[in-house]
């Protein structure tokens, strides 16, 4: 009697291959590396902006100066300069005590508390500030005022890091020439 007649004989449920049982597990195992390695992606990068007061004031109280990223998810620029600027400066500590850093999506529905405490959007955001291509990086002060000519796309990656300090170097000089309220 062939294996399917006896099992439906005797009402025995037939047992999956061992071969399913292995697609199973490697997908399983694939699925747990794939998200174990978005988490660290999303831990090694530049937040997303979701309050800017609280980050105004963070930034107030330790005078700094508030980085924004304006860019879009597909953007390659935005990704080059993530990955070849903003992350190794957000690791290293001489940065770290200069500026807060945070991304906003320029066509995002995200939900953001601008830095008057207002709830926004990403997508609103970027529109009062006229950040229209990406990447865009400005740099704030506490009260949301620019304090530097923005950086509006990727001319030449061979001088974007200099262009990057200079601005945040004007910027850091007009926070400290403001005299203290």
């Amino acid at each position: 009697m062939p294996a399917v007649a006896a099992a439906r004989l005797f009402h025995v449920k037939p047992r999956p291959s061992r071969g399913l049982w292995t697609v199973v597990t490697l997908l399983a195992i694939l699925t747990w590396f794939t998200a174990a390695g978005a988490l660290a992606q999303a831990a090694d990068s530049v937040p997303l902006a979701r309050d800017l007061a609280a980050d105004a004031k963070l930034a107030r109280d330790k005078n700094l100066v508030l980085l924004v990223m304006f860019g879009t998810p597909d953007c390659p620029y935005c990704r080059q300069v993530l990955n070849e600027f903003l992350l190794p400066m957000s690791r290293n500590a001489d940065y770290q005590a200069k500026v807060i850093m945070r991304q906003v999506e320029i066509g995002g529905g995200q939900r953001l508390v601008d830095f008057s405490g207002r709830a926004t959007t990403h997508r609103q955001f970027s529109f009062r500030h006229r950040a229209k291509l990406a990447p865009t990086v400005m740099l704030f002060d506490a009260d949301g005022r620019v304090l530097a000519e923005p950086l509006v796309g990727m001319i030449t990656p061979d001088y974007y890091g200099a262009f990057l300090d200079r601005a945040i170097d004007e910027a850091r000089e007009k926070l400290h020439a403001k005299p203290a309220p």
